[in-house]
């Protein structure tokens, strides 16, 4: 990493100068202390990298949980001029619309903690998780594409949730535009046995609780107070939106030959927003965007059920509402203002999460005067936050943050540290339970496989980009 050479901005913000054929600067937000960590990846060579794209506008950014990527860095940010830029799938990654749910509950901690391996155990049971695990639900081809353009408002539809869901979602759980004509079979046939299932790797679902506040105003407009039982749904868009990834690689390995793009890394393949490539990507990517937002809508109303069934009281009792839910992979036009032009772009969000600051006219009514919620999930051991977006990130990012706690070590290396411990045994041991699809599951997500997300966390506070609203903490967590 030494040909890397970063100029410090602030104590939050280093600076890649633009060199060689690069359009732009690369921004990464980190304080020093995680520097090492982070220059001991690659990632910040492929920060770099995404800035000779055509049509890039500002900078390629890098949130502090940054790590290596396909083509883009995870934790990575860019803008694109809708006319002159390119869309590349390299920077939405292959879990395209992988995203999380923050519910919060009418339930205390003193409530739920007794049970909490019977909820948990009721978890595992109501919701698919695990490799190739298969849903409960068989669609044929029509309704798949239902699912493909309708997303959460499909799910609720057909029973999974209400109406009072989709006005707490990103895009109310649906994106417009999404063409099941641009998805290719083997796409669909990886989807279709897929829908309502929790998947296998880092995806979760958590069951704690409102250890801190630190922004009473925001979490009373959230509804969240202390000690208050919340669950956490991590997931995406499963075989599904791989298949759509993997597909539209190939298309634009073709399609940067055609345009004549010249590229430092292959992976970042490309072809212009405005192209029929580029068009057909976005279609096909939007319909997993909205398979992504069914299948979460599902296994929350499914986590519903578990939790009357384990607490054994009435969902009215429970009160599991729907807090927000964002989307980490993705890319989406957006308006937004760069040197005092307002501007359309192709915002692409990889590993990162939309900030919108309060008075957003795309953000919920109920969070007009606060901001939107921005949901950090850390690791299974530690702690998650719930933090709002901020004006600065519509200044410095273009509306954009962290979204976790970003990987330490590789999973093979994490599952070598586990040998020998019983990591169920050790979360046990601090009060948490976990069930997983496999003891390989659990060990390749060993807490200390992830950076402290306090870090990643407190650096965006620093930088403006986001607030602090809430720290949650573990009592009991379902793995893939």
């Amino acid at each position: 990493m030494s040909e890397i050479k970063l100029k410090k901005l602030a104590d939050y913000l280093w600076e890649i100068p633009q060199e060689g054929n690069m359009l732009a600067p690369a921004r990464i937000y980190a304080t020093e202390k995680m520097l090492k960590n982070i220059l001991a990846d690659n990632a910040p060579q492929q920060a770099a990298n995404v800035a000779h794209l055509p049509g890039i506008v500002g900078y390629s950014l890098a949130m502090p949980d940054i790590h290596w990527g396909y083509g883009f860095p995870i934790g990575g940010v860019a803008a694109f001029d809708v006319n002159s830029g390119v869309i590349s799938p390299g920077g939405v990654g292959y879990d395209i619309n992988c995203g999380v749910r923050l519910m919060a509950s009418s339930l205390t901690r003193d409530e739920v903690e007794p049970k909490i391996q019977e909820l948990v155990k009721a978890l595992f049971h109501h919701v698919p998780t695990g490799v190739g695990s298969k849903g409960n639900v068989k669609l044929d081809q029509k309704e798949l594409e239902q699912v493909m353009t309708k997303g959460a408002k499909w799910a609720i539809k057909n029973g999974y949730g209400d109406n009072d869901d989709l006005e707490f979602i990103e895009e109310n759980g649906q994106m417009d535009d999404a063409e099941p004509g641009k998805v290719s079979k083997k796409a669909s046939q990886r989807g279709q046995p897929q829908l309502g299932t929790l998947g296998s790797g880092n995806h979760f679902l958590e069951v704690g609780y409102v250890a801190q506040i630190f922004n009473a105003r925001a979490a009373e407009a959230l509804g969240l107070f202390k000690d208050q039982i919340t669950v956490i749904i991590h997931c995406g868009s499963r075989g599904f939106g791989h298949q759509v990834c993997e597909d539209y690689i190939g298309v634009m390995d073709k399609a940067v030959h055609k345009y004549g793009i010249t590229l430092p890394d292959r992976q970042l393949c490309c072809a212009p927003v405005s192209s029929p490539e580029g068009q057909s990507y976005l279609g096909a990517m939007r319909c997993a965007i909205n398979f992504a937002f069914a299948n979460r809508q599902m296994i929350a109303h499914w986590t519903r059920e578990a939790f009357s069934k384990a607490i054994n009281k009435a969902p009215k009792y429970i009160g599991l509402r729907t807090v927000y839910e964002v989307a980490h992979n993705i890319a989406k036009m957006e308006e937004h203002v760069f040197e005092g032009k307002p501007m359309t772009v192709c915002v692409h969000r990889k590993g990162a999460t939309r900030a919108f600051p309060a008075g957003h006219p795309h953000i919920p009514e109920a969070y007009q005067e606060v901001g939107q919620p921005v949901l950090i999930p850390g690791d299974m051991g530690r702690y998650s936050y719930v933090l709002i977006g901020a004006d600065a990130a519509m200044e410095q990012t273009f509306g954009s943050t962290c979204h976790g706690a970003g990987r330490a070590m590789s999973r093979h290396k994490a599952k070598k540290t586990a040998q020998g411990r019983n990591i169920t045994r050790e979360l046990a041991e601090k009060g948490i339970y976990v069930m997983g699809a496999s003891r390989g599951t659990i060990d390749e997500e060993i807490p200390e496989a992830y950076k402290d997300v306090s870090e990643v966390v407190d650096t965006c506070h620093l930088a403006g980009i986001s607030r602090k609203v809430a720290q949650l903490r573990p009592l009991g967590c379902i793995k893939g």
